[in-house]
């Protein structure tokens, strides 16, 4: 009976069932892999849609403290604040040129703590627009360098309050003074139309 059992116990196993453990693993395998690029694929979904939104946040930030720091005096024709209203497509798409303060840079390059900042948005391909950031030093003859600053738009809008009502064009030769608020609105693609950021900054640092 001992015998029996041990020339049972030695018995390989059948090429039927190898085959079955071939393919139950191969199933498995399938399953798991199927899960794991589901998930990929969720993921990258997940950031493209998430991207636009960290654009408009980083574009609206930057704003409100470039704006924060507006400095305009009648005095000095360099400094100004301009918002010029414009259309792309159907699409709002304002100028938007101002002086404001800034830390002046560090190294053997002079510079001065003001700078003139301008946003403008650009056509991209057809009917695509981007939102380009330049800047320069008010006081020194350099060429100004202008990025692109965000991924695809679908608008961007710059309105002024001067004390009844908001307008969509301002400009200090024209108006003397700055804004009593200046509104932002950034539009990016949503799931079915366009979805609005806005941010509201009081300039203040005027002078005579």
């Amino acid at each position: 009976m001992n015998i029996t059992f041990f020339r049972q116990s030695n018995r390989g196993f059948t090429l039927l069932e190898l085959l079955v453990a071939l393919v139950l693993l191969v199933m498995l395998s399938g399953t798991l892999y199927g899960t794991y690029f589901s998930v990929m694929r969720g993921s990258e979904a997940g950031r493209e849609r998430t991207e636009p939104l960290r654009d408009a946040r980083t574009v609206l930030d930057l704003l409100r403290r470039e704006l924060a720091a507006v400095y305009f005096q009648r005095a000095n024709e360099r400094l100004h604040f301009v918002v010029e209203d414009r259309d792309v497509f159907g699409k709002p798409a304002s100028i938007l040129d101002f002086t404001a303060f800034t830390v002046p840079r560090t190294g053997s390059v002079p510079s001065s703590d003001v700078m003139a900042v301008r946003y403008k948005p650009v056509e991209k391909d057809e009917r695509q627009l981007i939102l380009a950031r330049q800047t320069r030093d008010i006081y020194l003859d350099v060429k100004p360098v202008s990025y692109p600053f965000t991924e695809q738009i679908e608008g961007f809008l710059v309105e002024c309050y001067d004390g009844s009502q908001w307008v969509k064009s301002w400009d200090t030769a024209l108006n003397g003074g700055l804004p009593k608020a200046v509104r932002i609105t950034l539009l990016i693609q949503g799931d079915d139309k366009p979805v609005g950021f806005t941010a509201i900054v009081v300039p203040r640092l005027e002078g005579s």
